[in-house]
């Protein structure tokens, strides 16, 4: 990758680059000096790579996806990946967790989705993995794209832009159906289920396996369901363990092991704008992410 005199860093309120660390991929679209490590995709008769891209969504909130796309994110980052965290939902959680304040930046996937900017420039590098940020303006941009030819393919279009430059991208999809989960669908290579151990919360598995098959039919034949991951699981009860093992049975669908169990640890490590496997390390939640990421990139 060549250098480019007077190109800019990508936006960070919470880390700016100079003229000199800055560099230009092979879309034109300016990159942080991250991206300068792994030129050699592009050296001379060497194939170019793109990313994993893994969707987690479940339509039903409070289920700890945002928990899951963080956690996972920072335990693969962890092992040397290059990982990136798309936040595709308006509520900007993911963007909370690791330390954005949504209602001050200046450019989100809002403004990627709407034409305002190539997804290049909204890109934050952040100590844990490298986030493209959301806020509420996200949900203006759902109504703009009902109205736009291909919409399904809006977020796919953009990642192409950059995903030669990671190993993984992680989508956190917001907690509905709508069009934005679809285009997290269509971009993605696999979809992740963070299932709450409770009876109403895998009622809408089904549902949501039903649009995964439309969107298999239509806009991304080769979607694979990676599985469930059981969060805020409760050994101790019959009740959890009776509806982790039905949900598998019923849907067919794998349980990623280990269950990751209920813990205040996991309110706590948002507010300090950490993953958990950041703010306690060595506690069983971070284990468990660690070992499921483990198990996705083996």
């Amino acid at each position: 990758m060549r250098r480019v005199k007077g190109s800019h860093a990508c936006i960070s309120k919470l880390k700016r680059f100079s003229h000199s660390d800055a560099t230009v991929n092979p879309y034109g679209l300016p990159c942080h000096r991250l991206w300068g490590s792994i030129g050699a995709v592009y050296g001379r008769g060497e194939r170019k790579t793109v990313a994993r891209t893994i969707a987690i969504a479940n339509q039903k909130g409070g289920v700890a996806k945002t928990t899951t796309a963080v956690a996972l994110g920072a335990a693969i980052a962890e092992t040397g990946s290059r990982v990136l965290l798309v936040d595709l939902d308006p509520q900007a959680s993911l963007s909370y967790s690791l330390g954005l304040d949504p209602d001050s930046l200046d450019v989100t996937i809002h403004d990627v989705l709407v034409g305002r900017v190539p997804i290049g420039k909204t890109i934050h590098q952040l100590a844990e993995a490298d986030v493209v940020p959301s806020n509420i303006d996200l949900a203006g941009a759902e109504a703009y794209l009902l109205t736009r030819t291909g919409r399904e393919y809006a977020v796919k279009t953009a990642l192409e832009d950059v995903e030669v430059h990671y190993n993984y991208i992680i989508i956190d999809c917001p907690p509905s159906l709508g069009v934005l989960t679809i285009n997290a669908l269509t971009a993605a290579n696999e979809v992740i289920i963070p299932l709450q151990c409770e009876a109403l919360s895998h009622r809408g598995v089904g549902q949501l396996l039903e649009t995964i098959e439309d969107v298999r039919r239509i806009t991304n034949k080769h979607l694979l369901v990676r599985g469930i991951i059981a969060t805020m699981y409760d050994p101790r009860t019959q009740h959890s363990r009776q509806i982790l093992e039905d949900v598998g049975r019923r849907y067919s669908i794998g349980v990623m092991q280990p269950p990751v169990r209920k813990s205040i640890r996991f309110a706590e490590a948002p507010r300090a704008g950490k993953s958990i496997l950041r703010y306690a390390s060595t506690h069983p939640g971070a284990a468990a992410y660690r070992e499921i990421a483990r198990s996705l990139i083996a």
